[in-house]
């Protein structure tokens, strides 16, 4: 996983930036708020997160790890996907999302273009013990890490996110003290899983 990026901001785009690492090009999508921080001709460094599909491979870029932790962990909910998670911390800040999930603040969770009022519950249901109270962003690591790269790895084989999702849970229950240097193994493992129940 591309865990950061560093280097030349050469471009704004209308849902990104263009950033020059080693005298390439990298397009990151980001918010509207991360964006305007950035300027043309300046050194930016965002976290970023590897989006693998069937067809494309997309950087999404972040201010922070707690926005990028955020941004993996909304993921996680059924029928949200990378362009909702993001939408959801344009509209919100990590901690203001935690705050709409701990007091189940339906509402406030509407507010992002993509969610409407089952969404929301849908979010609060699968979410509320995961994300931890505002101002706990320590909490969220243990969502990430060698998780999301299995799980990706996975819906780019042409699982679906739910598949993924449900496998890679599995994992963890069986495997606590996980790293990314088992990722490996542990794709061996999710693929065997998923080959029995095919």
């Amino acid at each position: 996983m591309i865990a950061s990026v560093e280097g030349r901001v050469s471009a704004l785009t209308a849902d990104g930036v263009v950033v020059v690492v080693g005298g390439v090009g990298l397009a990151v999508q980001t918010t509207a708020g991360t964006r305007a921080r950035l300027r043309v001709g300046e050194q930016a460094l965002l976290a970023t997160s590897l989006v693998v599909r069937e067809d494309s491979l997309t950087l999404y870029g972040f201010g922070d790890d707690d926005e990028r932790a955020m941004f993996e962990l909304l993921q996680t909910a059924s029928g949200v996907g990378p362009r909702v998670a993001q939408a959801v911390l344009t509209v919100h800040t990590p901690d203001a999302v935690r705050r709409a999930l701990a007091t189940e603040d339906l509402a406030a969770l509407c507010l992002v273009p993509g969610i409407g009022r089952k969404g929301a519950q849908r979010m609060v249901l699968e979410l509320k013990d995961k994300a931890g109270l505002p101002g706990a962003s320590a909490s969220l690591p243990a969502q990430t890490g060698w998780r999301d790269t299995v799980s990706q790895a996975l819906v780019g084989l042409g699982w679906s996110s739910a598949q993924a999702d449900e496998v890679v849970n599995g994992l963890a229950a069986e495997h606590a003290a996980a790293t990314e240097a088992d990722v490996p193994a542990l794709l061996r493992q999710a693929l065997a899983q998923l080959g029995r129940g095919r």
